[in-house]
C-alpha cells in the first residue's frame, strides 16, 4: 500500500484562486490537473488488471 492510498479527501489542497491567475498560468494549470488526471487512471487500470488476473486464479469475490 502506498502512502497516497491513505490520504483522505480534506488533506487535499484547497482549490486554486483561479481569479488572480493569467491566461497562461490557467492553460498550465489546466494541462497539469490533465496529466494528473492521467496518472489516476493509469493507476486505476494498474489496479484493474491485477483484480482481474487475482479473480480469474481465484474466483471473483462478488
Amino acid at each position: 500500500m502506498d502512502i497516497d492510498d491513505l490520504e483522505t479527501r480534506s488533506a487535499s489542497k484547497k482549490p486554486k484562486d483561479l481569479e488572480i491567475m493569467s491566461i497562461d498560468a490557467l492553460r498550465e494549470y489546466i494541462a497539469d490537473l490533465k496529466a494528473e488526471i492521467a496518472r489516476a487512471e493509469m493507476q486505476i487500470a494498474g489496479k484493474e488488471s491485477h483484480r482481474n488476473a487475482a479473480d480469474a486464479v481465484f474466483g471473483s469475490s462478488k
